[in-house]
This record gives C-alpha cells, structure tokens and sequence, in this order.
C-alpha cells in the first residue's frame, strides 16, 4: 500500500503542515497539493460543496504529492466509509465529545475485526494499492475533534480510545463552547489555556496534536508550542489575503482588513 507520508513524518517527530480546501475546485485542490503541503484536507463539513464533489476533490489532491485527507460532516460511518473508499488517507471528525464516540469514530475507520468500516474500498485500491485491505488499518489516520467543554471533561478517556491516531482542535468552536467570541486574532485565554490542557494531556498519552490556525504566524506559534500538525488558513483565507496584498502593492496602500472566508473551525 502506498505509504503515509504524514504517518511517518509524525513518527519522525516532524511538523506536518496541512492544507485546507473549502472551495469546490479541483483546480485549487491539486493546486495546493503542489504547493508544499504534507497533507490537504477536504473539508466535508463547511466547505461549499457535496459528498459528490468531495470525493472529486479528494481525487485532484491525490494528483499531487500532498497526501489527501478529509473532514467528514458529523460522525456517520457511512460518509466516513465513502471518503476512505474513495482515497482519502485521514479522516478529521468534528465534536468528538465522549470516549463512547471517539470509540465509534475508530471503528468507522477500520475493518472488521477491529472495527465496523464496510468492504468496498473503491478508489482506495487505485490509490493505496492492490494490498490496501490488508494495510488500511495500519495506515489511515483517525483525528477526533475536541471543541466543546463536554470534551474537555472527557479528555482523558478519549485519548485512551484504542486506535485514535490524534486529536485535532478548531480554536472558534471551543471558543464558543467556552461562552467566547470566536474569530479572534489571538486566543482568548481561556482558549488559551485549554489548548495547552489538550496538547499536555495528549503528550503524556501518546496522542498526536493538530490545530487549525487562522494565520501562518499562529500556525507557526503552535508548531513551535509542539503541536505535530497544524493548518496555516484555508484556501479561501489565503487567496483571499494574497489578492488583497498585490492590490495593495499596485495602489500603494495597506491591504484593506475584511472578515469573512478565514475560518477558524
């Protein structure tokens, strides 16, 4: 089966940087595949578009050498079971809150007699190979999301869920869970403090880290915090500010600040 590069840059001790893709255009998607990135993440659940196109995005990240993955809506094993069948290396699942769920999110990701994931790997075969039944399990990437307060309270034993490759964290939604303004430039700290709590608790549990940062700098920040992977903005975010500065560059102003299309989920 084809290797994950990102397992094994996190094995490594390595910082993996993570591409985000809410746009539907595969153009973009393969476009950020070839821009530097270890990994591009489909984002299932706020990226504008459908399963369909999902599936289709996924496919142009695998055109390049970033290694595709996915963020799946909520936890249905079923779409979780159609973005591995078709390609995807690593699946993000939003508002893991309970070790109960973190348990059921694993097993969506993995065969019998480990977990539940039906056979028809589809894609998976043309992607990962003629052996990918056989190395799946060994290979994908389960990421639970912790953003609410319940999680925080339930950190432990979802961490000690067997077969959870890492815990990924969107800074906005905890903020929110927290009774806090989301969107901020810098965590508030209380976010603050719980991203510390989580990165702690998942180190002495052997857990890898992930983090959502709206900015490089933050991305970078959190890297050097020790954070395993962290996602510099998404692709609206970056295009977005790489635009606003070549129009401010050609008027010879400041770009101009506007909200909107950063996400910080």
């Amino acid at each position: 089966m084809r290797a994950s590069t990102v397992r094994a840059l996190l094995a490594d001790g390595r910082t993996v940087v993570n591409g985000w893709l809410s746009a539907d255009s595969a153009y973009a998607a393969e476009a950020l595949s070839y821009a530097g990135f270890d990994a591009v993440t489909v984002d299932l659940q706020h990226g504008m578009f459908d399963l369909g196109s999902a599936l289709s995005l996924v496919q142009a990240v695998s055109a390049g050498p970033a290694m595709p993955m996915a963020r799946c809506p909520s936890l249905d094993p079923a779409v979780i079971g159609k973005l591995l069948d078709g390609g995807a290396y690593g699946i993000i699942c939003p508002s893991v809150d309970t070790a109960e769920q973190a348990s059921a999110f694993v097993a969506a990701c993995r065969y019998p007699p480990t977990g539940r994931r039906s056979f028809g790997p589809s894609r998976g075969l043309l992607y990962g190979g003629r052996d990918y039944v056989d190395q799946a399990d060994d290979t994908i990437l389960a990421w639970a999301m912790v953003e609410s307060v319940e999680a925080l309270a339930n950190l432990d034993a979802i961490l000690a869920t067997p077969g959870l490759d890492g815990v990924y964290v969107g800074p906005n939604d905890l903020a929110l869970s927290l009774g806090l303004r989301p969107g901020t430039a810098a965590p508030p700290p209380e976010v603050d403090e719980a991203l510390a709590r989580i990165l702690s608790a998942a180190q002495r549990a052997g857990v890898a880290t992930g983090i959502f940062s709206a900015t490089a700098a933050g991305a970078a920040e959190m890297a050097g915090r020790g954070w395993n992977l962290v996602t510099p903005g998404n692709d609206i975010a970056i295009l977005k500010e790489a635009a606003a500065a070549r129009v401010a560059t050609v008027r010879g102003s400041a770009p101009a600040a506007g909200g909107g299309g950063g996400g910080g989920y």
